[in-house]
């Protein structure tokens, strides 16, 4: 049965390696990549599907075991979904047909996404952590074996991948958002792992919708406050929550504190600023509100492990 299960997985990765070399020879509708060095990177197309295609919608995480050359390590993230409309004559994110599976559009599409995470960018999750269970040992490389498992696309996932496709965002705050939906994206990746089963929650005000959406809104609101710090107790008042229910329902939502949260989007939002933008770092220190550059020099150090200047172009 193991032995099944593995020829089963390398069945699909050369069917999901297969489709995209099939599909680079046909019309791309939409490209979004970005390969910042420290930062996640990655890829996301999205094609017309101009025949029909037998491709069943599959997410697959990959684990890169090199203990020998451990910069050369990595976890990613793979997707391939079908059965989506494209429509170029209107801004599919004031759509109400979200996900776009039920959009009238004239354009059936493929969509292939692909986020990889290297050892070392994962290694900030797990500091000061005491490793316990297959996450833990994933996020830091001390899984014994490289494995790639697949798992299904449920409705959370879909929809996370389809705002990657359908957004307004543009310039700093479409990568502040893209990346905050990413992040969410190997949360559910890694949960999968451990067989939990999504949206069941420990606290209980999370089991009714309204609970789920006001921790939702802490979280846009944390990111709109990217270059602005709000205090828990202004978020709590913005979400009209107490503020114990939004660092609780946060941290099991996200699987960290609000804190840590805001930084790790604050420092990689920093990334972008300094490598694509090409910003000082004076200005990047001023855009994110840090009082000195040496405050926001030591933070971001602390974060990536390199200095603010070595990103810059």
């Amino acid at each position: 049965m193991y032995l099944c299960a593995l020829m089963t997985i390398e069945q699909e990765i050369l069917t999901w390696e297969g489709n995209h070399a099939l599909l680079d020879n046909g019309q791309l509708l939409y490209h979004n990549h970005r390969n910042i060095p420290g930062s996640v990177q990655y890829d996301i197309r999205r094609y017309q599907a101009n025949f029909p295609m037998a491709i069943q919608d599959t997410g697959m995480l990959v684990y890169h075991f090199q203990p020998s050359r451990p910069q050369e390590q990595y976890l990613e993230l793979r997707y391939c979904i079908s059965g989506n409309r494209y429509c170029p004559e209107k801004n599919c994110s004031g759509c109400a047909q979200v996900p776009t599976e039920g959009c009238t559009g004239k354009l059936a599409t493929v969509d292939l996404f692909t986020f990889h995470f290297t050892s070392s960018f994962l290694g900030q999750f797990i500091q000061n952590v005491k490793l316990s269970g297959t996450k833990d040992e994933v996020l830091a490389f001390r899984h014994p074996a490289s494995f790639s498992q697949l798992y299904p696309l449920t409705v959370r996932k879909r929809t996370l991948l389809d705002q990657l496709l359908n957004h307004s965002y543009t310039g700093s705050m479409e990568n502040i958002y893209v990346n905050a939906r990413i992040h969410e994206l190997l949360l559910y990746a890694l949960n999968y792992l451990e067989a939990e089963k999504e949206e069941v929650f420990a606290c209980k005000f999370l089991a009714d919708e309204a609970g789920r959406e006001r921790i939702l809104l802490a979280r846009d609101i944390l990111l709109e406050h990217i270059g602005d710090p709000i205090t828990i107790k202004d978020l709590s008042r913005k979400v009209a929550m107490n503020e114990c229910y939004v660092k609780k329902g946060f941290k099991e939502v996200f699987g960290t504190t609000i804190f840590d949260y805001y930084q790790q989007q604050r420092m990689e939002h920093a990334k972008y600023l300094l490598y694509e933008k090409g910003l000082s770092v004076t200005d990047v220190s001023a855009q994110l509100g840090y009082s000195s550059i040496s405050h926001f020099s030591a933070a971001f150090k602390k974060h990536t492990g390199i200095k603010p200047c070595e990103l810059l172009q």
